[in-house]
């Protein structure tokens, strides 16, 4: 079982001008949220922790977590508001967020919802949950419980919409970083957090804390990893891209699922972790963003899906 912790929302596009307004269009998301489906879509037992609204939105939310097979078991409802995300998308499909969320349900998880929380192989943290109160200080003791006994993966999924001080993005890196074995972090937000900086030496400061895999994603120009057994590089796979939304969150499903096929989803095993295995893995992960990538909106391949397409990127 991987437990999934964070925020579920609804993502709002804009979907065409009307006589008196905008028609919208609204999908199910959050980061955490598609993770966990990602991870029940490639066949992984999967839970989701964290806040979802007891409104229509919620309701939307939790028969889609249910549909997939996702166990909601450390789930607390609230009766407070669901998060939007308005999607605004670049020429190139890279897309920009709005929030609206303030006092809502995914921002309300408490200390006393993780006695909700079973054991588990391995947890997974990511994005604004983790830089909100008082859900934030609920996921950071969440990880360090569990760090000791378990798997503790990170992606930072920075959202400067929600909190605009990357200074506070930095902390959260410094408080992570000595409990999470798995840090995976695209390009665009280490230039948002450490602007200048050589990820070369943030990859070290990371692995001396004890981080035993971080995996640096770069879009098109592919991606790079760095375990105790050293570097690896791999190229992206081409293809025809919609928009971007939810292919970081695919990418980290389908890393997780190969790690538990391949045996190595432990910390001594990350720490491993090299040559032709490792990249056989970020090929498996890569080949999943890239299937998202061609259909509008956080939707994640299935396994079917990915069987039909070369791991590779070359």
């Amino acid at each position: 079982m991987i437990v999934v912790a964070g925020e579920a929302l609804m993502d709002v596009y804009e979907a065409g001008a009307t006589p008196t307004g905008s028609s919208l269009d609204a999908r199910m998301g959050g980061s955490p949220f598609n993770v966990a489906v990602g991870l029940a879509r490639l066949g992984m037992p999967a839970a989701f922790f964290g806040g979802i609204s007891t409104g229509v939105l919620g309701d939307r939310l939790v028969r889609g977590l249910a549909d997939e097979g996702v166990d909601l078991g450390p789930t607390v409802r609230f009766d407070a508001p669901t998060t939007l995300a308005l999607v605004g998308l670049r020429p190139d499909g890279v897309p920009d967020y709005a929030f609206y969320g303030h006092g809502a349900a995914d921002r309300s998880l408490g200390l006393d919802a993780l006695a909700r929380v079973p054991a588990a192989a391995a947890f997974h943290f990511g994005s604004y949950s983790m830089v909100v109160e008082p859900t934030a200080s609920t996921l950071l003791a969440l990880a360090r419980r569990e760090s000791g006994r378990a798997v503790i993966s990170w992606d930072p999924n920075v959202r400067p919409t929600v909190e605009p001080d990357p200074r506070v993005w930095r902390e959260l890196a410094a408080r992570m970083a000595p409990v999470a074995h798995l840090i995976k972090v695209s390009d665009e937000d280490l230039s948002i957090l450490y602007p200048g900086r050589d990820a070369v030496d943030l990859v070290g400061e990371w692995l001396d804390a004890g981080v035993r895999l971080v995996v640096v994603t770069r879009g098109e120009r592919g991606v790079s990893a760095w375990t105790g057994a050293g570097r690896i590089d791999r190229p992206a796979r081409r293809v025809a891209v919609v928009d971007t939304v939810g292919a970081g969150d695919a990418f980290q499903a389908a890393l997780l699922t190969a790690l538990v096929e391949g045996g190595h989803l432990s910390p001594d095993a990350l720490g491993r972790l090299g040559g032709e295995t490792l990249g056989e893995v970020l090929d498996f992960a890569a080949t999943a963003a890239a299937v998202t990538c061609t259909r509008r909106g956080a939707d994640l391949p299935r396994r079917a899906e990915l069987e039909t397409m070369p791991r590779s990127g070359r």
